[in-house]
This record gives structure tokens, sequence and C-alpha cells, in this order.
């Protein structure tokens, strides 16, 4: 009797030969990367770009503000949105590592698909959806990954192949479950689409004073829309989605740069010493100085 199918072998196979030890991986497809991990770890906190990332074996647990997802093998999480989050793989082993796959999506490849072709836009409310969701992969959709991986064999394919293969990728994206939280984010002068230009501002910007009423005026919002639009997409506020940013990047200059408490804090916008060391404290569980130790060096580039 032939056994059924399953892509989740051969996308673990895949990524086993292209991921010698633990980290992340960049491919020779733009914007795909690979990840393993071979033992549980600590939370790590850290920013997603708009992708769409699947776990082929283990599992992992992320938070968006008061929001926690759990996943593992066969799923996938939709990321409609730059998100600032904080990340745990749960179950991993030496024999059995942690193997992920990520896309990044491109925005304009998205948009020239919704040009030339009639997505049905009738699920799409006018109440904003979350910009991160958790789904179970499609037969269609791993067996367009799969397709997709696969090229990481035939490097002479990649060029003709990957753009069509990753079009098919956004289109099944679009047409299955998550496909109103994209449709949201893409479609111009939705609040959905405004909350997105007022994220990509933050990023850009997150060191300088955050003026609410100068925000909201910039992506075309009342400044009770932004603040309820804003929430009701990434789970966080203005306020705090730039405090988060903040302080990830603060932890990044400590560990990475070597850099001390003061000078991070003030690096990243914080004119009070005392203010960056309680917001830090609150957001990671332990002061700036006791949460870096040991952490700097090689080993600490989370």
């Amino acid at each position: 009797m032939t056994l059924p199918f399953n892509p989740n072998q051969e996308l673990a196979s895949i990524i086993d030969r292209f991921t010698p030890a633990d980290g992340e991986y960049r491919t020779p497809i733009d914007g795909l990367n690979l990840y393993r991990q071979a033992a549980a770890t600590v939370w790590q906190h850290g920013a997603y770009r708009p992708c769409y990332a699947v776990v082929v074996q283990g599992r992992k647990t992320l938070t968006v503000g008061a929001d926690t997802y759990h996943y593992g093998a066969g799923e996938y999480i939709l990321t409609a949105l730059d998100l600032p989050v904080s990340t745990q793989v749960t179950n991993a082993g030496s024999d059995t590592p942690y193997l992920c796959f990520g896309m990044a999506l491109d925005s304009e490849r998205l948009n020239e698909l919704l040009a030339r072709v009639d997505i049905p836009r009738q699920a799409v409310t006018a109440e904003p959806m979350r910009g991160l969701a958790v789904n179970a992969a499609s037969p269609e959709l791993l067996d367009a990954s799969l397709r997709l991986l696969r090229l990481l064999d035939r490097p002479e394919d990649i060029p003709a192949m990957a753009p069509l293969i990753e079009q098919e990728i956004l289109y099944r994206l679009l047409t299955g479950p998550n496909g109103p939280r994209l449709l949201q984010v893409a479609m111009a002068e939705s609040q959905s689409n405004r909350v997105a230009r007022a994220v990509a501002w933050i990023r850009g910007n997150f060191v300088q004073p955050l003026r609410i009423e100068e925000l909201a005026e910039r992506v075309g919002m009342s400044v009770s829309s932004l603040h309820h639009h804003f929430k009701a997409v990434t789970a966080l506020t203005p306020i705090q989605y730039q405090k988060q940013l903040r302080l990830h990047e603060a932890r990044r200059l400590m560990i990475v740069e070597q850099l001390d408490v003061g000078s991070a804090g003030h690096r990243v916008g914080y004119q009070s010493p005392s203010q960056f060391s309680r917001e830090y404290s609150r957001l990671y569980g332990l002061s700036p100085l006791r949460d870096i130790e040991g952490k700097r060096g090689p080993v600490a580039a989370e």
C-alpha cells in the first residue's frame, strides 16, 4: 500500500540539508530564509516584517501585545505588517530540531497580483483585523512552498521559476482564511492601510518623540480613530509600539555592539536613564545590567 505523501517530511529534509547549525540562513531565493534550532530557547525579542512562515518541525510560541500564539508543524504564521514580537521555541531536540522557513511578503508583488486577478473581497470588513494570525497550511499552499524550496537544489532555475511560485503562494494566501487580513492592509485608503503607514513612520523615526496628533494627521485619521484601529491591528497602542521598538533596539545595542546602559538608552531616544531602566525591566523582567550579563559576545546575537 502506498503511504500518503507528506510534504512536511520533504520540506524538513530540504531545510535540514541547508541549515548545518542553529540559526537563520538566507537563501539564493530573494526573501526566503531558513531557520533551525536544536533545543528549546528562552524568550527572544525582535520584530517581524510582513512574511509567510511555515513550521515544518517542532513548536513555537509568539506574543505581541497581550496576544499569545502557539503553532507547530504544518501551521503557518502570516504577518501582514511590521510588528515587535517576543518568541520562544518550545519543542525541539538534537534529533528533531525546530525547522521553519519564511518568505517575505513584497507589497509591490502583492499589488501587481491584485491589479491583475479578481480576488473576492466580500470577507473584508470595515472593522480592522489583527495583522498577525496562525492557520493550518492547506495542501495547495504546502505544495507551492515545497516547489519553491526544491529550487534550492536547482539554482539555475531560480530566476525563472521563483517569481512564479511566489506569486502562486501569494494567491493561495489571498484566497485562504487570512486573505482578508492581507487585503485590508493592501487596499489603498483602508483604515488598516493607514495603520500600516503609521507603523512604517514609527519604525523609521522611533528615536524621535511621538506626537500622536501629528502622526494621525500624517496618515489621514483622527486621533481617536488612529488609537482604535492601531490597537486593533497591532495589539499595541502607538506609544507601546514605539516603546517596544526602542527597548528591543537598546537591548541589541548593549548585547551585540556592547554599548553601556546609559548610551544605549540615549541612542534610542530616552532622556531619563531611570525611565529607561524602569521600562526595560517592565518589558524584559530584569534590569538592563542583569539582563545583559553573560549575553555579550557571539552567542548573544539573538
